[in-house]
């Protein structure tokens, strides 16, 4: 049976439209699946889809970014103290999901967030990551760890560049150099007019908008094939998202 690893984009609370993505790309246990955060908010299944994530976990290689809307949800899960910038992000879905949740559930919900990674480098030296880092060196020397989470210089950086600039060039970015590929969310790429993964220098952005009018996307790092699910919208047509 054939190994891929597969890396997905923003989910934002669509189950539905998770579940379908699975389908679609014929996810098996022998598959590795790398998800770049922002698992909730937006719609109303967001402690389903992290159920779902920690279910899926007990059956295959996963890795977990961490993005800024688990950090806002993590730090509601510690304190139970709702922040009205979360609430207003997005956040009132999962928040009224995770009140009607019993305490065991919130708290084993908790762990896993606990448990999410700022970033994850493989032996190929490809970097996945949430959004971003700011430092020359890498993002073991961030600064600012909130960066993992909400940097978009890296990707705007990468959208601006001259295409023909070529890596030896002086002018070419020192960040972009430290990896041979790098996997973002974040950034829908529907803000673009694109609603497919999309590619930039060596920056792949696979937040194709489903908190918004897009899809949920994971694409396979090697073969760079990529599969979608409808609309999210369209799974969740009594609900507005974050629209």
């Amino acid at each position: 049976m054939q190994k891929r690893t597969l890396v997905f984009g923003d989910i934002h609370g669509g189950l539905r439209a998770l579940q379908q993505l699975f389908e679609r790309a014929e996810i098996t246990t022998s598959d590795t699946l790398i998800f770049l955060g922002d698992y909730v908010d937006g719609w109303s299944e967001s402690a389903a889809v992290i159920q779902f994530l920690i279910e899926t976990a007990e059956k295959q290689d996963c890795i977990f970014i961490r993005g800024n809307h688990d950090t806002w949800c993590m730090d509601y899960l510690a304190t139970d103290i709702a922040e009205r910038k979360w609430l207003f992000h997005g956040g009132i879905l999962t928040f009224e999901a995770y009140h009607a949740l019993e305490k065991n559930k919130k708290s084993e919900h908790l762990i896993f967030f606990k448990k999410m990674k700022d970033y994850h480098v493989d032996a190929q030296n490809r970097l996945f990551i949430h959004a971003g880092f700011s430092s020359m060196h890498g993002p073991s020397h961030e600064t600012y760890s909130s960066n993992y989470s909400w940097d978009r210089t890296l990707w705007e950086t990468a959208v601006s560049m001259d295409k023909n600039l070529k890596k030896n060039s002086e002018l070419f970015p020192k960040r972009l150099l430290l990896f041979d590929e790098i996997y973002i969310g974040h950034t829908p790429t529907i803000n673009y007019g694109i609603t497919i993964p999309m590619q930039k220098a060596n920056v792949w952005n696979i937040d194709t908008g489903a908190a918004f009018t897009g899809k949920i996307s994971c694409l396979d790092i090697d073969t760079k094939r990529f599969w979608q699910s409808d609309a999210v919208q369209t799974l969740y047509p009594n609900e507005k998202g974050r629209n």
